[in-house]
């Protein structure tokens, strides 16, 4: 049978302590992609790929209006 070697605990130096006074990292928001001519099957679907981008594009207009409010 196999023993388990134990391991050595990290050393401060090794883990980064956390800095309460560093803010979280806000990224500005990314914009979707827009889908190709092709990408769309043309039969009327329920969920086309040209009416998920349009959601998703005001989802990312509300994202960076928002973030733009936060960073002004």
């Amino acid at each position: 049978m196999l023993e388990r070697m134990p391991q050595a605990a990290a050393s401060p130096a090794q883990t980064p302590a956390p800095t309460p006074s560093a803010p979280e990292p806000d990224p500005r928001p990314l914009p979707p992609k827009e889908p190709a001519l092709e990408d769309c099957c043309a039969t009327g679907c329920v969920h086309c790929v040209f009416d998920m981008y349009q959601i998703a594009l005001e989802n990312y207009e509300a994202a960076l209006a928002a973030w733009e409010a936060r960073h002004a």
